[in-house]
């Protein structure tokens, strides 16, 4: 990679990060390798681009103006690589997913391994976030592509891939822990640990539908420690099947008596200018059940 663009990706990853240590790690670089980047990139334009201060870094008012274009010509550059690997095949290419955490455990590693196998010369980078961020990083360019529940927004093209049950789970001792479906209207009887962050979420959606207002005592976006709070008995949640596999925790999942799920696909700005490993990969995905491909 050219000098001067390994400069600009490593101040548009220290801004993105707000730390020279996690910019580092996601470059592989070492973290006095980032700051001298930076200060090279201050001393050849005269101007300060970052403020450190204890807290992290962060953009002076002159490396706000200049950072789109640091990211303009990064993104241009990628392009040009991609043009590159076209026109030679598809001999290597880097795929940048954004993914929530049940896809990344339970999907992508088999999805990975089955993909490697006709195009081992790939490289990946995974980022994990909610819906509402992985959207944002599609419309930015920060990834190529996303796992999403549908419908996402419309300006993005969009693969439907599969339903994904959503199902109550509560502590083996509580007293419908046997039952065949689990009422609706209990749902608002017991206090309940909601899996949500910033936007609402198919959970809360199915509170309204159902005109039940739950008594939410803990909110956060990690399943897990969703589980290990119903497990201790501090009330009930609603999860998506797909991350209940292979759970170290001691809890029942049920169907609610109405039926709920989400619909997972993958997202990504414009099919038609992503990249021809993007375009391998949207068609590996496309034309082959998720749950066909074992590890």
């Amino acid at each position: 990679m050219d000098k001067n663009i390994q400069k600009y990706l490593a101040l548009i990853k220290t801004v993105e990060y707000g730390s020279f240590t996690k910019a580092a790690d996601a470059l592989n670089y070492s973290q006095s390798g980032i700051s001298r980047m930076i200060s090279d990139l201050e001393a050849e334009w005269k101007i300060s681009l970052l403020e450190r201060g204890r807290s992290g870094v962060r953009l002076t008012s002159e490396g706000l103006k200049v950072l789109p274009y640091a990211k303009s010509v990064c993104n241009e550059y990628q392009k040009l690589q991609t043009q590159i690997d076209e026109l030679n095949g598809l001999q290597s290419g880097f795929i940048r997913i954004g993914t929530f955490s049940s896809v990344a455990t339970h999907w992508l590693p088999n999805i990975i391994k089955a993909f490697q196998k006709e195009y081992p010369n790939i490289d990946y980078e995974l980022l994990l976030g909610d819906y509402t961020e992985i959207e944002s990083w599609i419309l930015e360019g920060r990834v190529d592509c996303g796992f999403l529940r549908l419908p996402a927004q419309a300006n993005l093209d969009t693969i439907f891939l599969e339903e994904d049950k959503l199902l109550v789970i509560l502590p083996e001792n509580h007293t419908l822990a046997d039952c065949d479906r689990f009422p609706v209207k209990a749902l608002g009887e017991e206090p309940f640990m909601l899996l949500e962050k910033g936007a609402k979420t198919e959970i809360s959606e199915i509170f309204e539908r159902c005109k039940i207002i739950p008594n939410v005592k803990f909110t956060t976006w990690d399943d897990y420690a969703i589980m290990s709070m119903v497990e201790s008995g501090l009330g009930i949640s609603i999860l998506p099947e797909l991350i209940l596999k292979r759970i170290p925790y001691r809890i029942v999942a049920r169907e609610l008596e109405v039926p709920a799920c989400r619909k997972i696909g993958l997202a990504m700005k414009d099919k038609d200018s992503a990249s021809l490993a993007v375009k391998r990969f949207l068609d590996y995905l496309q034309y082959r059940s998720i749950t066909e491909i074992k590890p």
